[in-house]
């Protein structure tokens, strides 16, 4: 990913972090508010950083893009420093370019729009950080290819029938909550451990995503 663009999303989390924890601070560490053995549920809403990466050295290269990630979460104790959390989330991916061809500039961007249902081992350090590790499985969508040159524009929704993608895709995910009261502050980062490319016969180009992602999430 750009330096740039990683490094002011970078800067996003963690100014909502120091703003959490200072707020956190305010209220003090009541037992009431310690939800490591109940079992919980809860929703959640924010964004992807993502972009796409080839283990196999292909030429392919682009540069990152935003997409919407919300969903629900659920956080089963296994005792009080140790849990399972499932989620079930719309995960918007892809990544964007530019380029020139004789004089004629360009710009593209892919939109992949996956459920992700991670199943993430939660580690409950204390009552306000866990920290989470584990696999996610992936099912895609849809997806939009949008191109914009001199010479006009096109939007086009892919067509499944016509493309050999793979649509079920294993991934590996982790990152941290922070926790206040009810309001649950996430970070993750994952990465496709499958390309998209199916059996092979696929004309799109072979990636794996890769992503960032930062969302705010209400206990209940």
């Amino acid at each position: 990913m750009r330096t740039g663009t990683l490094l002011l999303f970078l800067a996003f989390i963690s100014t909502f972090c120091t703003s959490t924890l200072l707020a956190q601070s305010s209220f003090g560490n009541s037992e009431k508010s310690d939800f490591r053995e109940r079992p919980t549920f809860g929703l959640k809403v924010g964004a992807n950083l993502s972009n796409v990466y080839d283990t196999q050295g292909d030429e392919f290269q682009a540069d990152p893009k935003f997409g919407l990630a919300t969903g629900i979460f659920l956080a089963i104790p296994l005792g009080k420093f140790l849990g399972i959390q499932p989620e079930v989330l719309f995960s918007q991916k892809g990544y964007r370019g530019a380029g020139s061809i004789l004089s004629s500039d360009y710009s593209f961007k892919r939109t992949t729009n996956f459920i992700d249902v991670p199943l993430l081992l939660a580690f409950k350090t204390t009552q306000n950080f866990t920290i989470l590790v584990g696999p996610q499985y992936s099912y895609l969508l849809s997806q939009n290819y949008t191109l914009k040159s001199d010479l006009g524009d096109i939007s086009q929704d892919e067509q499944f029938d016509n493309e050999n993608l793979l649509k079920n895709i294993l991934a590996v995910t982790g990152g941290f909550d922070i926790n206040m009261q009810s309001v649950v502050l996430s970070a993750r980062a994952g990465w496709d451990l499958l390309n998209n490319k199916g059996d092979g016969t696929s004309n799109t180009p072979r990636y794996k995503n890769m992503w960032y992602q930062a969302t705010l999430g209400f206990r209940f």
